[in-house]
């Protein structure tokens, strides 16, 4: 049934490469658990004591509790599915509650540091420097997610209207917004991709120096390369340059409605997350400013 359920979630929910893999994986991991613990091949025969003895060997190995709460989350749609095709006749995770978690902020790059890497910053005129420099453009930019960066393909591209479609999560396409800077970066990337690619094949718009589609490793290598110039966050990832786009635009008077679309978010109550970011500055300005503060 595990089979089953993965090409129920890729083929007919339709969701990303990533979000698979992940489910795939949590799968696998509770699956060798349940045969390890208590000889039991098919996790569909499992019980809500298994499960909890899972996620108390989880706490027991100090993961945190935000991934073990994941795992708790890929078990709840594997149970459900499995009871939606009466493979099971009740859900052992029923009883199962998600652990608490501490709420962070999400974690972003000041605008001087951006500005400073993106206008003070000398990139090669080169292949590669024209690439890493639309790639970190591209990512702050439009607040494009890391799989979305690398699906993106050159008909994707309307620069005619300043326009370009990104692919999202469940095959949802939506259009951002590009500024005129970013316009011509990519102008010239492309400019230079023609004269030294020969494959007219392979149309991803981001490609490796060797001409292949770029690759999620490639792309957080490349990003933690020139975060680590500005930044001294301990991570430095393509997603924390979303984190940047979003509580960029909020800080300057965005529409919170506006950054959802953006951002391809599905509610309003994902990217509200960022508003306690910019609560947190008008704190700072206050206490700073106000003479009673």
């Amino acid at each position: 049934m595990v089979t089953f359920f993965l090409q129920h979630i890729k083929f007919e929910k339709r969701l990303s490469h990533h979000t698979v893999t992940a489910y795939e994986n949590d799968l696998k991991q509770f699956s060798a658990f349940l045969l390890f613990q208590y000889e039991l091949e098919k996790p569909e025969k499992a019980d809500f004591q298994m499960i909890r003895s899972w996620i108390v060997a989880l706490v027991e190995e100090q993961i945190e509790n935000r991934s073990i709460n994941r795992k708790i989350a890929t078990l709840r749609t594997f149970y459900n599915f499995l009871l939606r095709h009466k493979a099971i006749i009740t859900d052992p995770m029923l009883k199962i509650k998600a652990l608490k978690t501490d709420k962070t902020l999400p974690k972003y790059v000041e605008e001087k540091p951006m500005e400073n890497l993106l206008d003070g910053m000398e990139f090669s005129d080169d292949f590669s420097g024209l690439r890493d420099k639309l790639v970190i453009e591209l990512l702050y930019g439009t607040g494009m997610r890391l799989s979305e960066l690398i699906g993106l393909k050159i008909t994707d591209l309307n620069l005619y209207n300043n326009i370009l479609t990104v692919l999202g999560k469940r095959n949802k396409h939506r259009l951002i917004p590009v500024n005129r800077t970013l316009v011509e970066v990519i102008k010239k990337y492309l400019a230079l991709r023609t004269d030294i690619i020969d494959d007219t094949t392979n149309t991803y718009l981001i490609l490796t120096d060797n001409g292949t589609q770029a690759y999620p490793m490639f792309i957080q290598r490349l990003v933690k390369k020139y975060l680590s110039l500005v930044t001294s966050l301990e991570q430095r990832s393509p997603h924390i340059l979303r984190h940047t786009f979003a509580t960029h635009l909020l800080n300057r008077g965005a529409d919170l409605n506006a950054i959802k679309d953006l951002l391809g978010h599905s509610s309003l109550a994902a990217t509200q997350v960022y508003t306690h970011n910019s609560i947190e500055k008008l704190k700072k300005v206050y206490q700073q400013a106000h003479p009673k503060a």
